[in-house]
């Protein structure tokens, strides 16, 4: 994968483009051209250029479904390919709304089908098409949405927690300040005396 990972981020599934959308049709119009190839006349020199034209398009086809990929990770969803260029479309997992997979008939026999990611406004539907195993790549999905609220809901829990003890404390210092300058007042006007106020403040303290 060439996108690179965020802090604390890690892989949970890599898959790519099923061999037989990826690469069938490819490979039978490359066993096409040589065919003609053969028919136009090996000792031709046309005959060559059809045969180079149609192994390099299959090596080509080939090393594309090896940069196809689909990245689930336990923050987003990542579609990367590109084999000259390169591109990523990345889906949060905070911000996908529903996911869902289809197969034909062909699909569930040879186990590829089509992932459909719907995200929230600014960010858009986000198709996966000739995905391998496209059920499981949709349960690791939903799996770690599940995964990533849970870890957001105990991350505001300990916010909140942290919030709560704080002010509770501040509130502890604060009364606890308002004893002691209140018997201070009380002895400084001669109603305690100095024995009174430090026994006094002594078990303001220690309460």
């Amino acid at each position: 994968m060439r996108t690179k990972l965020k802090q604390n981020e890690k892989i949970i599934l890599t898959t790519k483009l099923h061999w037989y959308p990826s690469l069938f049709y490819p490979i039978l119009f490359s066993s096409l051209c040589f065919i003609i190839g053969i028919i136009v006349g090996s000792a031709s020199g046309f005959f060559y250029v059809i045969a180079l034209a149609a192994v390099g398009f299959a090596v080509y086809k080939i090393l594309e479904r090896q940069c196809n990929i689909w990245v689930v990770t336990n923050l987003r969803v990542i579609d990367e390919g590109g084999l000259l260029t390169h591109y990523a479309i990345e889906s949060p997992l905070d911000k996908i709304n529903n996911v869902s997979y289809s197969q034909s008939i062909g699909g569930r026999q040879l186990g590829y089908g089509n992932v459909v990611i719907q995200t929230a406004a600014g960010y858009g539907v986000t198709p996966l098409y000739g995905a391998e195993n496209p059920q499981r790549l949709k349960d690791t999905i939903t799996s770690m949405q599940e995964e990533y609220k849970k870890t957001a809901n105990k991350e505001q829990a300990k916010a909140f927690a942290g919030a709560f003890s704080n002010g509770q404390q501040n509130y502890i210092n604060t009364s606890i300040a308002n004893e002691l300058e209140k018997i201070f007042d009380l002895k400084q006007k001669g109603v305690l005396t100095e024995e009174e106020y430090k026994n006094l403040k002594a078990k303001i303290l220690n309460s």
